[in-house]
């Protein structure tokens, strides 16, 4: 996992949503059913209908447990769907074998699981669902039962017709993969380009107001700083050797020349990039994003953690400055008294937590807490929300790399608590982190 500390990794928010895939499946869990459905008993064509529904109920039993084990908002790593999508090609390839293999027009359909993984997926994934699917194709070539037909008769398909199914199976994964993943990346690079942009930007326009305030203030104190040194050099020519001022006149002579000094290093600050304007270490990463929510008449109470090891310094990052500034905002928001930020580090990660002991996160909207949607809790203010805002916050601290977790608290006067948390290792060292994401990818 990547950190704030580094350029934003922009793979996190774009996983595909186990939402879309159980939608998927439940559109392809009817449409299955009514074909059976109508072969069986409309057309009356000779069918394995307990075999057929015994797959297809599967599929539906897999779609039921992964819904109630994770949240809608949950984001599937790789990995997990491409097995998803695994399953749901060698579910369609069990039910092509029960009802004519390549001979069925609906073998197509097994070009779908390929253009969602092309979609959504890294290419090689890709490639490995892709041979699958072509392999169950060149197995469907051989091996099937018969396609259902008028009861005793046979329908005899050639060989020839089958081999061009094949071809057509094996020509559109090909085709509409390759455009799909084109299309996708093309998007995800498109996205990725503005939002580095947009950073970008933000930083140079601090550069800009750094340069302007740096002119300014040597513009407005150099005259007067100027006229000092020059009083100073006549009063110590006038004064010559009298021991009574000598010390007092090198002394105010120094002290101008420090102050030269001085705004010669505040005019030069930006062009030399330095390194402690650049470098946030983790409790003044804190200070700075709750500061601006401290006079509110909400007591913000900071509460130490584990703290093993030095203290973790990342490098200054608009987006998670953003992103924790606005679920301290919303904490403070909707707390009765009080917000409590929790924070610590070991050897492997670095936590936040952010605590109210406002009303809570609703039972009904707290599993699709960061979708862009408009609600609110029912507390005190007057207006304020869960949509786009914390939908924006959300989306940015993932690019940084953290883990958010929502949830209300079980404890007396606590309401709804936010957790977040880094990777100590990738935070420390982006360098190497940034070495294992791509060994990883």
């Amino acid at each position: 996992m990547s950190d704030f500390q580094r350029a934003p990794d922009f793979r996190q928010s774009q996983r595909l949503r186990l939402n879309t895939l159980i939608r998927l499946r439940w559109l392809a869990i009817v449409g299955q059913s009514i074909t059976v459905l109508v072969v069986a008993y409309g057309l009356e064509f000779p069918l394995p209908v307990g075999p057929c529904f015994a797959l297809i109920a599967t599929s539906a039993w897999l779609n039921l447990v992964m819904a109630f084990r994770y949240p809608a908002a949950h984001r599937l790593t790789p990995p997990a769907a491409l097995g998803i999508l695994i399953f749901d090609s060698l579910q369609l390839a069990g039910l092509l074998y029960m009802t004519g293999g390549l001979t069925n027009p609906f073998s197509l359909l097994l070009t779908v699981p390929v253009v969602i993984s092309a979609a959504s997926l890294p290419l090689p994934l890709t490639a490995v669902l892709g041979a699958l699917v072509m392999a169950a194709a060149s197995f469907l070539v051989f091996f099937h039962l018969p396609l259902p037909w008028t009861e005793g008769a046979t329908l005899v398909v050639p060989f020839v017709y089958v081999a061009g199914m094949w071809v057509a199976v094996f020509s559109s994964i090909s085709f509409t993969a390759i455009y799909a993943f084109r299309v996708a990346e093309e998007a995800r690079l498109l996205a990725n380009a503005l939002a580095a942009t947009e950073l970008v930007l933000q930083r140079e326009q601090h550069l800009s107001a750094l340069d302007g305030l740096a002119a300014a203030a040597a513009h407005e104190l150099g005259t007067p700083l100027a006229t000092i040194t020059l009083v100073a050099r006549e009063m110590e020519k006038a004064l010559g050797n009298e021991p009574k001022f000598r010390e007092d006149v090198t002394l105010l002579r120094s002290q101008s020349e420090r102050c030269r000094e001085i705004l010669k290093r505040l005019t030069s600050l930006s062009s030399e990039g330095e390194p402690q304007l650049s470098q946030l270490p983790l409790t003044s990463l804190i200070e700075e994003v709750i500061a601006p929510h401290r006079d509110f008449g909400i007591s913000i109470e900071l509460v130490p953690g584990e703290r093993t090891g030095p203290e973790p310094v990342g490098r200054r990052n608009p987006g998670v400055l953003y992103g924790l500034g606005n679920l301290v905002e919303n904490a403070v928001d909707f707390a009765q008294a009080k917000v409590v930020m929790r924070w610590g580090w070991n050897d492997s990660r670095i936590t936040l937590s952010i605590a109210d002991d406002g009303p809570g996160f609703p039972a009904e909207i707290i599993d699709r807490i960061g979708e862009p949607y408009m609600s609110t809790r029912q507390g005190a203010e007057p207006g304020g929300g869960l949509g786009l805002g914390l939908f924006i916050a959300k989306t940015l601290l993932e690019r940084s790399g953290a883990s958010l977790s929502f949830s209300n608290s079980n404890g007396p006067g606590e309401g709804a608590v936010v957790e977040i948390s880094w990777a100590r290792a990738s935070f420390t060292n982006p360098q190497a982190a940034d070495a294992a994401l791509l060994a990883g990818a």
